[in-house]
């Protein structure tokens, strides 16, 4: 198992409400042994002017994933903040939701690399993005 934290994803969620995870709509749904899943909904909160999932709301939908799969994976008195990330968008979506995939391409004690797919609804690939997050101790 990759996590060093056990957590449920009630736990998860609850402790994303407030923040902008919350905001966009942003609920994990999948938490497997090293695998973590999200969705967000296409809609006035996630949209560009023109009608399309926004990018940024993509990419902020991976760096969730990615930030709260890194937590997962630290000890207590450890933290996780982000590096870097990149994204590349494939394909619009305008309409319903889309749920991202979030696993690990390195695990480190001071770094962590992560890939998360984003999907829409017809399981289509619309994004994929690289996070990189520095591990550090309080």
């Amino acid at each position: 198992m990759l996590w060093k934290r056990t957590a449920t994803l009630e736990q998860l969620n609850q402790h994303s409400r407030e923040c902008m995870v919350g905001h966009l709509g942003i609920e994990f749904t999948r938490l497997s042994d090293d695998e973590l899943e999200a969705t967000m909904p296409v809609d006035n909160r996630t949209k560009q002017p023109f009608g399309l999932l926004h990018g940024g709301a993509s990419v902020v939908l991976a760096e969730s994933l990615g930030s709260m799969a890194g937590y997962l994976c630290t000890q207590e008195g450890q933290q996780v903040v982000g590096l870097e990330i990149n994204a590349n968008h494939l394909k619009a979506v305008r309409a319903g939701s889309v749920r991202g995939c979030c696993r690990a391409i390195h695990a480190g004690r001071s770094h962590q690399v992560w890939q998360i797919d984003i999907f829409d609804e017809q399981n289509q690939l619309c994004c994929t993005s690289r996070l990189t997050t520095a591990v550090l101790t309080r």
